[in-house]
């Protein structure tokens, strides 16, 4: 089964960029384990992976911009 991993929402947030990946597709991730690091214009943290398996996909590469509540990665639950 695949999980879309989602950018939270934020209040008064319009967009984030993505600062640095803690994992490169194909790597195993544990659930609650940092995925990855985005940045606001006000601060800066990190989002965790929602479940563990196998990053699949990264949708938004470094330096990309996304919006809140967008698909940021894609896991393949084990």
């Amino acid at each position: 089964m695949e999980v879309e991993v989602r950018v939270p929402d934020f209040e008064d947030v319009e967009k984030v960029t993505v600062s640095y990946w803690h994992f490169k597709e194909g790597d195993q991730v544990e659930e609650g384990k940092d995925l990855v690091e985005v940045a606001t214009e006000k601060a800066v943290f990190n989002i965790p992976a929602p479940c563990s398996g196998i990053l699949k996909t990264q949708v938004v590469k470094e330096g990309e911009t996304i919006r809140p509540s967008e698909v940021i990665a894609v896991i393949q639950r084990q």
